[in-house]
């Protein structure tokens, strides 16, 4: 039935500007094995050297490749880092890491922003099974209750019957509703039923978990757009998002999903899932810079509370 939620935090109390002071470290704790294998290789590459020559950068640019950065996002970058240190602008390790923290900021927050939230709204969530889309379901639920929002959640993944009962667990553990149908009906019924149950009961934030498989991508699209033609007609003035969920330790093949995805449904936002369990945290600036789409949450743990609100900023510090 998928892995442990630990709903039982004390945070759950605090306010969300108390909780952004912890973010910080679970944010730094999330990228660890990431952080330390950038750092040994950019130590290694000014390791003896007065100033960064072009053989540093050159042993950057396959530390940057070797995170998943991407090829393109990594010549980017050492490109610029190159006319900063033409310009001057320092040769040892602390100065090269500012450089990149600066660099990978600047790409980052050159990607189109999401649009705040606000009530009512109804966020559909997509992603391959696997890649964590139930627990970020759960978490995002969580997030929402700790807000004091009214929350919903509606089991618009039919294809598996365990989606279904998974999504049925989250529910009873952070007693929120789940509007489901038996499995094998159609999804768009479910978000029909789910938008009429959320307005009678004064919700305020539906989430809709939907089907989570590429290799029908003809059948997919066709259910997406059916939800899609749903939530147009029946949600009125409710704001509403699709926030993909993909698998950081799938490296590069996250962005091939990411790009399967996008191809098939219009994403507004990125949630990346399992930063803790790779040294390939990289691939979350890629995808921005591929995709040009903004990441919304980072996973950094299974606990509730660590699916942290991502700031390119504090992202690019924790990288370097």
């Amino acid at each position: 039935m998928g892995q442990a939620l630990d709903l039982g935090d004390p945070s759950r109390d605090e306010p969300r500007s108390e909780r952004r002071q912890g973010f910080w470290s679970k944010l730094k704790r999330g990228l660890t094995m990431t952080h330390t294998e950038l750092i040994e290789r950019i130590g290694a590459a000014v390791a003896g050297r007065g100033v960064v020559s072009e053989e540093t950068l050159e042993e950057l640019e396959e530390g940057l490749i070797a995170a998943d950065l991407g090829v393109a996002t990594t010549m980017e970058l050492v490109d610029a880092i190159r006319g900063r240190v033409r310009a001057g602008q320092g040769g040892d390790v602390v100065a090269l890491r500012q450089m990149l923290v600066d660099e990978v900021s600047i790409l980052l927050l050159d990607v189109p922003r999401l649009e705040p939230a606000r009530s009512p709204r109804i966020t559909l969530v997509v992603g391959v099974n696997g890649s964590g889309k139930t627990t970020t379901i759960a978490k995002l639920a969580r997030r929402s209750l700790d807000d004091g929002e009214k929350v919903l959640l509606a089991a618009a993944d039919t294809f598996r019957a365990a989606a279904i009962e998974q999504l049925q667990v989250w529910g009873s553990r952070l007693g929120v509703d789940v509007i489901a149908h038996r499995a094998g009906a159609d999804p768009a019924a479910v978000v029909y039923d789910a938008l009429q149950a959320a307005r009678a009961r004064g919700v305020d934030h539906l989430i809709v978990d939907t089907a989570g498989r590429l290799h029908t991508k003809g059948h997919l699209m066709d259910e997406l757009a059916k939800i899609g033609r749903v939530v147009g007609r029946d949600a009125g003035v409710w704001q509403r998002r699709t926030l993909l969920v993909l698998d950081a330790t799938n490296g590069q093949n996250a962005v091939r999903q990411a790009e399967e995805f996008s191809r098939t449904v219009a994403v507004d936002g990125l949630v990346l899932t399992k930063l803790d369990g790779t040294a390939k945290g990289g691939v979350v600036v890629a995808i921005a810079r591929e995709l040009r789409l903004p990441v919304v949450y980072l996973g950094v743990g299974e606990a509730a509370e660590d699916l942290v609100e991502f700031h390119a900023r504090d992202f690019a510090a924790a990288l370097f």
